[in-house]
């Protein structure tokens, strides 16, 4: 069977009050809409623009794109889902403007034999008893020092994600970072679920490679 695009969710009941609320002009509904998905907007923009003060007008103008196009909001989709979609067609248009955006459809077959290892093969063992395991294994490290060393290592992931492909640094930001379900991104991003699964595979495996390279370097300095 053909590979689809997920199912889109429905507003929640919630959703469509708040709905309901906007389209009557309610600012305060608009100030909660705006302190729900505001940050996460500017996020997810700025992996499709070239700097945090263009990624604030991609958000702004997908802001007004909500507030005009409350009236044919028709419900296929979660609210969330229809802003964000809103949004990254217009960073899309933005990005296209400045270069930097390769279309989805562009990029990767959506087929799961195309997945990296999520781990260098040579890694593990693979002759004799103890075939396929670890021969260099994971660095770990201690509990006294793990608030801190969470702080670096959320560091090393941000910087880690912005060096990867666009596509893959889209997914695993809205999947991994802002918590988005895999259905939402595959209809927020309209590509398909295998496609979406290929993308977080392969963005995840290069970020647990930097991690994995940094707790290293930090456990032998």
């Amino acid at each position: 069977m053909a590979d689809s695009q997920s199912v889109a969710a429905p507003p929640s009941a919630d959703e469509r009050q708040l709905v309901e609320a906007l389209r009557a002009g309610d600012e305060a509904a608009f100030t909660q809409l705006v302190r729900l998905y505001g940050a996460a907007m500017l996020r997810v923009a700025q992996h499709y623009v070239s700097s945090p003060a263009v990624a604030e007008e991609v958000v702004q103008e997908a802001w007004l794109g909500v507030l005009h196009g409350l009236e044919r909001f028709e419900g296929r989709s979660s609210l969330k889902t229809w802003i964000f979609r809103i949004l990254t067609n217009t960073a899309i248009s933005r990005g296209e403007r400045e270069g930097r955006t390769v279309p989805f459809s562009a990029l990767g077959t959506g087929h799961e034999e195309e997945f990296e290892p999520a781990v260098d093969q040579s890694r593990f063992t693979t002759e004799g008893r103890w075939s396929g395991h670890w021969s260099s294994p994971p660095v770990g490290w201690s509990a006294p020092e793990g608030r801190l060393l969470a702080a670096e290592l959320r560091d090393v992931v941000d910087r880690a994600i912005a060096q990867l492909p666009h596509a893959q640094a889209v997914v695993i930001a809205m999947r991994d970072v802002e918590g988005f379900g895999p259905g939402e991104v595959c209809n927020v991003l309209e590509i398909s679920e295998s496609n979406q699964r290929v993308l977080l595979h392969r963005a995840r495996s290069r970020v647990r490679r930097a991690l994995e390279e940094y707790l290293k370097e930090r456990a032998n300095g």
